[in-house]
């Protein structure tokens, strides 16, 4: 049997970095199936630098199609712009209940070239900006016992990347934001979820060759982001998408070994790395408290 249709009437939601690329896409697809669309972009460069109307072509185009949206060119970056961008949609539409966090820069060097100011703008935006667009939705989240948030990753923070550590440190710390907040929100039925896409846009024009950029479009990776704001979304999970091809990602944690006496040193963890790093009977803590947990389990012989 079929699941229903996914859709989004009465819902109001927020995408950043919507002026194009992914967010362009999601604010399409979520206009498309009944939702009213903020489409927030600062309309800068891919190195977050200059301005543009892209949020408004976007606003015109969910217009001509018959859906509703409002264009918004506040910096993720700015907590106090990202106050009013709630605010001023409550006004309008009367709640917030999904947020997509889409908007990001690249710098990328390697670390040794990478200027410590580069480091910080790209965490500033990737992470902070995730945090600050967050806390703006939040209090109206809980009020209203519902929302659904989309952090987004990468696979350079999961995995690590050459010429990316500024965006690796920012995107892996948006996980831990997104299995935080899950934990926080769930009470409320607030579910906060991390996207990790792959898609040919302009973030990732000359990074790609022509031919997998062509394959990786933003549509192809929109029905994971949509899945994961829609009232059945899950809660914590890390899924990955590109080119139609949707898989979850883990942060997982041996059984380990327990070392005493002379064995507990330096050379002990040598001898015992096998044994340390064993993955057969590995779990996924669900929060942090359950590596405390298996320690003491570990030391009890378990």
């Amino acid at each position: 049997m079929s699941p229903a249709p996914l859709r989004f009437d009465g819902r109001v939601a927020i995408v950043t970095g919507a002026g194009g690329g992914l967010g362009r896409a999601y604010a399409l697809a979520l206009a498309e199936r009944g939702a009213r669309v903020v489409v927030n972009d600062l309309g800068g460069a891919r190195d977050g630098t200059g301005h543009s109307d892209a949020a408004m072509k976007v606003v015109e185009a969910i217009r001509a199609a018959g859906g509703e949206a409002m264009a918004d060119g506040g910096n993720v970056a700015d907590y106090e712009q990202m106050t009013a961008m709630v605010a001023r949609t409550k006004e309008s539409w009367g709640g917030v209940h999904i947020l997509i966090n889409n908007a990001g820069v690249l710098r990328d060097k390697s670390f040794t070239k990478m200027d410590p100011a580069d480091f910080e703008f790209v965490v500033r935006v990737h992470l902070l900006g995730s945090a600050f667009a967050t806390k703006a939705c939040w209090e109206t989240f809980r009020d209203q016992n519902y929302g659904r948030v989309v952090m987004t990753a990468s696979s350079s923070g999961l995995f690590g990347n050459f010429g990316q550590a500024n965006y690796a440190a920012a995107k892996m710390g948006v996980v831990g934001l997104a299995k935080t907040l899950s934990l926080e929100g769930a009470k409320h039925d607030i579910r906060v979820n991390t996207l990790a896409p792959t898609a040919g846009t302009r973030m990732t024009e000359g990074l790609f060759p022509q031919a997998a950029f062509d394959a990786f479009t933003p549509e192809s990776v929109a029905p994971g982001a949509l899945y994961l704001v829609g009232d059945d979304a899950p809660q914590g999970v890390i899924l990955g998408a590109g080119a139609g091809v949707f898989q979850t990602s883990y942060v997982t944690l041996t059984r380990g070994s327990a070392l005493a006496g002379d064995a507990l040193s330096p050379e002990g963890v040598a001898a015992q790395w096998p044994a340390i790093s064993d993955r057969v009977g590995e779990i996924t803590p669900q929060s942090g408290a359950e590596q405390a947990m298996t320690i003491g389990q570990r030391l009890q012989g378990d």
